[in-house]
């Protein structure tokens, strides 16, 4: 099995393997494109997110600056927006459902590391997939850690650092983020 192959599965994989420093590298490289073109080029714009990541709606908006390891573990919904400053570490998958709000600063980290410190100083590191499903919003400067799964139409309040899953239809807030009510007519 390749390095990236046990990344994107969440088992131990070596971040420094020469395919997976060259997939970073083709990211920036991307990201760098992007963030160069005028954003009175949408179009454009959209054209290098579809090559950049693993899918994407077709009507979807991203403000730079955005940053992401690898694009290619990156599930972009139909009709999902992410406001400026938005990081996916994509180690592993990170499935952002549709009609998504990502509010400024949102961070995404499927990226890990082990908690005993032999094992983590080796370099070795894992990841965790996280998935964020249809109509969720997260406000800004939230984080999600690696692993959570937030719920249908979800709302997660401004700097919460979601640590645990979510249910569906529930506001919730805090670090750690705990449920605050639900959501209801």
């Amino acid at each position: 099995m390749t390095e990236k192959e046990k990344m994107v599965k969440g088992l131990p994989y070596n971040p420094y393997d020469k395919e997976l420093r060259k997939a970073r590298t083709r990211s920036r490289q991307i990201l760098r494109t992007i963030s160069e073109i005028p954003e009175d080029k949408e179009r454009q714009r959209k054209h290098f997110f579809k090559e950049l990541f693993a899918e994407t709606g077709q009507k979807f908006f991203i403000e730079n600056p955005f940053i992401c390891d690898y694009g290619s573990n990156i599930f972009w919904g139909e009709n999902a927006y992410a406001n400026f400053g938005c990081i996916i570490l994509d180690a592993a998958p990170v499935r952002i459902g549709k009609n998504v709000m990502l509010a400024p600063a949102v961070k995404i980290f499927t990226a890990t590391h082990p908690v005993e410190y032999e094992a983590r100083n080796s370099g070795i590191e894992f990841a965790k997939e996280i998935r964020i499903g249809d109509n969720v919003w997260i406000g800004g400067g939230a984080i999600i850690n690696p692993g959570v799964t937030i719920g249908n139409n979800s709302v997660i309040g401004s700097g919460s650092v979601v640590t645990r899953d979510i249910p569906e239809n529930v506001v919730a807030a805090g670090n750690p983020c705990r449920i605050i009510r639900e959501i209801t007519n």
